[in-house]
């Protein structure tokens, strides 16, 4: 096991890498979106970095946990069968695995988050 240290520096001002459309769009917005500063730490299969995205709404389904702590902007997520839930700038998150819904993206909206 690994005792390395991983680290996300400057999330606010972090350059993103090229923006591209949300795989899985729902209706005419097509949301973009980048992600920056992602690293796998192979030792504790997890994986972490930064993720943004324009407005837009679009289907969200990952294998993996996922913890989020929002920096910027708000949404609305609205997990399959439970009732949506509000995320704004200064919340953190916590999704479950296979964790099936959609984002409704309200604003410009930036996150960092570790995969596990």
């Amino acid at each position: 096991m690994s005792n390395q240290v991983v680290v996300i520096r400057a999330v606010e001002a972090t350059k993103m890498g090229a923006a591209a459309p949300a795989k899985f769009p729902l209706g005419d917005i097509i949301a973009m979106q980048s992600t920056a500063q992602a690293h796998d730490v192979i030792e504790s299969d997890a994986m972490i970095g930064v993720w943004e995205s324009t407005p837009g709404r679009f289907e969200r389904f990952l294998p993996n946990r996922e913890f989020s702590y929002i920096v910027q902007g708000w949404c609305v997520f609205e997990p399959e069968g439970l009732d949506p839930v509000e995320l704004h700038a200064g919340d953190a998150v916590l999704f479950p695995a296979d964790c099936k819904g959609i984002w409704d993206i309200k604003e410009n909206f930036k996150k960092t988050y570790c995969l596990f």
